[in-house]
Formats: structure tokens, C-alpha cells, sequence
């Protein structure tokens, strides 16, 4: 239940759910990112023993906000997990929430209009100087280089989804925070700032954590991101393309099972990216002025990565014979027969006129 929350007329239906994921008694703390209507929430939970019979020996809570953007709601993880210590330790006491909500408030103002209207952005940070979109979320040190460690070479295949917008569901059993952390970096592998592209595919939306209160609102998207720690939507096809358990990334849909092929030309994507990072943490190491993050470093690596893509395929759209070539395939960093597949729905995807001529190796 929600016990308390300021402005009391907010439609909170749903949150209660969203704040604790499912799951949670099993553990001591986590915190979760999560959507609610045209709003980011950020929750901090906790668990604590208690001698009560009435409160069956745990006594659980969470302090989460609510923010237009997920961008700025790191900073105040400290804030929550402090006072979710506190409402667990003392009960009931809300002027630090009060006094926090007062200070706040224009930061979390949802603007005069219903839904998506959302406030002037001044509050956000400022625009990061590789200018790649609001994608900007703090996350613990070393937060991709978990995200590639855990997925190695599957980064790819999820890179792929990502860029077709496909609905990528993730779970995991609780802790969620690390696995909101997923989320947020498989959007990041999906960004282009090409002009011009992009206009008629919905963007890469990150839903954070999702439960069976959610499935309504899953049934109308058609492109998502999102995470959750309860086994029954595998069975919810309709809900999904893509099924992450774990690090097995499955899909049901017979004409996507070719994109979970690893094929040479991600083999050396992988390679550069880790070429790359090997160098960065080299200059971290010699030029201690020098620290550019390896977050840039991956969010760049995959930017550039789209851009040649869509680059070269606008460039053919707009030429006289529109062929794409096995050529061309390759100076995208594409293998020509395993991406084939890719390629002709990327195609699809995004509206973009060529014709492939790459031979089908099936074919005599």
C-alpha cells in the first residue's frame, strides 16, 4: 500500500507494485528505476527484521520519486536509501520527504497539460559534448563494462534488436537494480544522430521495471526496453519479441532466429570494442588529466557504428540505381551473408528504399 505521498491528489494507482519489485522479501536492499504514466520513478528498498507477529518478522518499505526524465534521479539514490532507514527504524516521521518535496518540486512539476506534456528542460543536465540523445543516467563505476562482461559477444545480437526496435524484455530474479542498469545500456546501443533518420520508428524507449500490472499498457507498445523479476510473462508471447533470461537472448519469431547467429563481422566489432576500452583504461592509467569515461567510450563506439550504417544507406537510397552491394555491407562493418537478414528488415524498419543484391548463399 501507499502510505503516504506528496501532492496527495498525484494518481499513484500501480505504484506500490512498481516501487517493490516482485520477489524483494528474499532480499536486504535494492533500488529500482521505473515508469508511471508520462513519469521516471526511482524507488530505494529495504528490509528489515522485526520482533512483531502482526508485521510476520520483516518489516519492508520504499521511498521512491517521481521525475519527468530518469536522467537527474541518481542523484538523489542517497537521499532515498537514507530514508528508507529511516521509515523502516522509525515509522511514520515524513518531514524530511515533506522538506525534500518542497525543495523539489518544480524539478518534478508535470506542467499544466494531462500525460505527455511535459516541463521546459533547463533543469536537465547540460548537453553532454558528444551531444547523444538524453540518455544520460549515473550509474555505479563500471556499469558497461558489467553489461559487456556479462553478455560478451551477445552484445551484438541485442545491439541488432535494439536498433530494430524491437520489445526486449529482460529478467532476472531480484536484485533489479543492476538489471534496470541493462536496460538502460541496451538503449544506449541504439542511438544515431543522423538527420533525418529515425522519423518513422518510434525511439528506443527504456520501461525499467515491469510487473503483471503493467501488461495492459505492454499490449500497445510497440517498441520497448524493460526488465522484470516475475517468470509468467515468458509465457506472454504477445507481450515481447525478444526474451532475455539471463544472458540466453531467445526470440519466438521465425524470421528474427537468424539475427541470434554470431557471424565474423561481430566477432570484430566485439574486438574493436574491447581494443578500445584496453586503450582508454592505458591512457587512464598513463595520462591521469586525461579521463574520459568508458561509458563515452561504448555509447560512441555504437553511435559512430549506426551512423556509417544509415550514412551509407541514404547515400544509396539517393543514388540512381539504389543497389546495395555485398561492398557496401562490408563498409558498414556488416557481414554480407550473416546480416542479410538484418539488413532487409533494418531496411523495413526504417522506410529506407534500396534493393539488396547480395547473393542468398541458399541459392545456386
Amino acid at each position: 500500500m501507499v502510505e503516504w505521498c506528496l501532492p496527495q491528489d498525484i494518481d499513484l494507482e500501480g505504484v506500490e507494485f512498481k516501487s517493490m519489485a516482485s520477489g524483494s522479501h528474499k532480499i536486504q536492499s535494492d533500488f529500482i528505476y521505473f515508469r508511471k504514466g508520462p513519469f521516471f520513478g526511482l524507488a530505494c528498498f529495504a528490509n528489515m527484521p522485526v520482533e512483531s507477529e502482526l508485521e510476520r518478522g520483516a518489516r519492508m518499505k520504499s521511498v521512491g520519486i517521481l521525475s519527468p526524465s530518469y536522467t537527474l534521479l541518481y542523484r538523489y539514490m542517497h537521499f532515498l536509501e537514507n530514508q528508507v532507514r529511516h521509515q523502516l527504524e522509525t515509522p511514520g516521521h515524513y518531514s524530511h520527504l515533506a522538506a525534500f518535496y518542497e525543495d523539489k518540486k518544480g524539478v518534478l512539476h508535470a506542467g499544466p497539460g494531462r500525460g505527455g506534456s511535459l516541463p521546459p528542460v533547463y533543469w536537465l543536465p547540460s548537453i553532454h559534448r558528444y551531444m547523444y540523445p538524453e540518455m544520460k543516467i549515473t550509474h555505479p563505476a563500471g556499469c558497461m563494462s558489467q553489461f559487456i562482461k556479462f553478455f560478451g559477444e551477445q552484445i551484438l545480437i541485442l545491439w541488432k534488436f535494439a536498433l530494430l526496435r524491437k520489445r526486449i524484455l529482460i529478467f532476472s530474479p531480484p536484485p533489479v537494480g543492476v538489471v534496470c542498469y541493462r536496460v538502460y545500456c541496451c538503449c544506449c546501443l541504439a542511438n544515431v544522430s543522423l538527420p533525418g533518420i529515425g522519423g518513422t520508428i518510434p525511439e528506443s524507449k527504456p520501461f525499467f521495471y515491469v510487473n503483471v500490472a503493467d501488461i495492459e499498457s505492454l499490449e500497445v507498445e510497440v517498441s520497448y526496453v524493460a526488465c522484470t523479476t516475475e517468470k509468467i510473462f515468458e509465457e506472454k508471447r504477445e507481450l515481447y519479441d525478444v526474451y532475455v533470461d539471463n544472458q540466453n537472448v531467445k526470440t519466438h519469431h521465425d524470421h528474427l532466429q537468424p539475427l541470434l547467429k554470431i557471424n565474423s563481422a561481430d566477432r570484430e566489432k566485439y574486438r574493436r570494442l574491447n581494443e578500445q576500452r584496453q586503450m582508454l583504461l592505458y591512457s587512464q592509467e598513463v595520462e591521469e588529466d586525461y579521463n574520459p569515461c568508458e561509458e563515452d567510450l561504448f555509447v560512441l563506439f555504437f553511435l559512430e557504428q549506426n551512423n556509417r550504417i544509415f550514412q551509407t544507406l541514404l547515400e544509396v537510397s539517393a543514388s540512381q540505381d539504389k543497389t546495395l552491394t555485398a561492398e557496401h555491407a562490408r563498409g558498414m562493418g556488416l557481414d554480407p551473408q550473416g546480416d542479410r537478414s538484418f539488413l532487409m528488415d533494418l531496411l523495413e524498419a526504417y522506410g529506407i528504399d534500396v534493393m539488396l543484391v547480395i547473393d542468398n548463399p541458399c541459392c545456386p
